[in-house]
């Protein structure tokens, strides 16, 4: 199910809204329908590992730790 970040072009309200086909998104606070949806990131839960080709832990040198890595 997709949620999509929306700004309301009137009021200024940012929200989040759950979207199924092409539903019409109205701003929750005022009303309007003049809504834009936002550019948003993703999450992901899991383990962080090493970039693909790396041997060791840390991409900025070749040290497997380093204070610029945490």
């Amino acid at each position: 199910m997709p949620i999509y970040e929306y700004q309301c072009n009137k009021c200024g309200e940012e929200f989040e809204e759950l979207v199924f086909g092409k539903k019409a998104v109205d701003c929750p606070k005022c009303s309007s329908a003049d809504v834009r949806k936002k550019m948003s990131t993703f999450g992901m839960s899991g383990v962080e590992k090493p970039h693909a080709g790396s041997a060791s832990g840390c991409s900025s040198c070749s040290k497997g730790t380093c204070s610029s890595c945490h």
